[in-house]
């Protein structure tokens, strides 16, 4: 069975209008580059990057880096696989341990998202090995205990949209947007519309003016089996999907990647640690609560301007700490 498409719709738009824009599909979802017209010989590189990374840390290609690792339980390393792991130990450890690539025990072998899914049963889920001491890292091999899986979903198109972007300022280029579905970087001024989780239309519009800013959103609405409640975010100390929130949008100069690791670690605490860890790490923040409730950081003006949201019922605009 094809895997399906993962997409949490977050539309970025640039103020100049000599943007070329090209989308191809990638990573289970739709990655969109745009550069200046000037720069659009370097978006078939741009898409062989993105390629590159998926190649090595796809847990559904049977040649990738990764699949050989849940497969094979060792594979030898190379360069994406080994920065990509490594970026993984430091956010197991920057997040109190809900940040945990070890879920693939749950999100491949049980709920088996993106492929035949099903909805496992609780004796299943507590019976999971999720053990990140599981996992072993030296520089040029890496090797898993049996029972253990590993899934990057919650960091890959962070760093592929990362790999990207650095090849683009290496050629000089000051104007691009790179989109991998909920994450996204902008090189100069752009348009950032987030999807409204409670049906069509928008959240929120605000725009980005400060040189190179990245916007990464999570959420339960998309990716589901059955219901909601089955959702694709793996709380691993409890071994269950998440419930505390609806929609996680981070907005920071932080890599991407740190971006797309965060929101998928907040996105699993406890309600009252995960704004603890979000007022300690200079991000910004849109977030519903489980309980439908918008709450929106302090420090937000200081990423975007003119923040928009809509209404969640009727979609027309009203202005908040615009």
């Amino acid at each position: 069975m094809l895997r399906s498409l993962f997409l949490i719709v977050i539309l970025a738009f640039s103020f100049h209008a000599s943007m070329v824009s090209r989308t191809k599909v990638g990573m289970g979802t739709f990655i969109t580059i745009s550069v200046g017209e000037d720069d659009k010989n370097h978006l078939e590189n741009s898409f062989k990057i993105m390629s590159d990374v998926e190649a090595s840390l796809s847990s559904y290609n049977p040649s990738s880096k990764i699949y050989q690792l849940n497969k094979n339980k060792e594979i030898e390393l190379d360069f994406f696989t080994y920065e990509a792991l490594k970026l993984s130990t430091k956010y197991y450890r920057q997040t109190d341990k809900h940040f945990d690539i070890t879920v693939g025990s749950i999100t491949k072998d049980l709920f088996h998202f993106g492929e035949e899914e099903r909805v496992p049963e609780e004796s299943e889920l507590q019976k999971a090995k999720v053990s990140f001491a599981g996992l072993y890292i030296s520089k040029t091999k890496a090797f898993i205990d049996e029972g253990v899986k590993v899934d990057l979903g919650g960091m890959g198109k962070g760093y592929g949209v990362d790999k990207v972007v650095e090849y683009l300022k290496s050629q000089g280029i000051d104007k691009a947007i790179v989109s991998a579905s909920g994450d996204i970087r902008c090189l100069g001024e752009c348009v950032i519309k987030v999807q409204n989780p409670f049906g069509d239309g928008y959240l929120a519009r605000f725009e980005m003016d400060s040189g190179e800013v990245g916007v990464s959103t999570s959420g339960n609405y998309n990716r589901y089996v059955k219901t909601k409640e089955n959702n694709h975010l793996i709380n691993p100390k409890v071994k269950k999907p998440q419930q505390n929130f609806i929609s996680i949008t981070l907005i920071s100069k932080l890599p991407s990647a740190d971006l797309d690791a965060y929101a998928t670690a907040v996105s699993v605490m406890p309600v009252k640690s995960a704004y603890e860890f979000l007022n300690t790490h200079a991000l910004a923040y849109i977030i519903i609560q489980s309980d439908g409730e918008l709450r929106v950081s302090e420090n937000i003006s200081e990423f975007v301007k003119n923040l928009v949201f809509y209404n969640r019922v009727e979609k027309q605009p009203s202005d908040i700490n615009n």
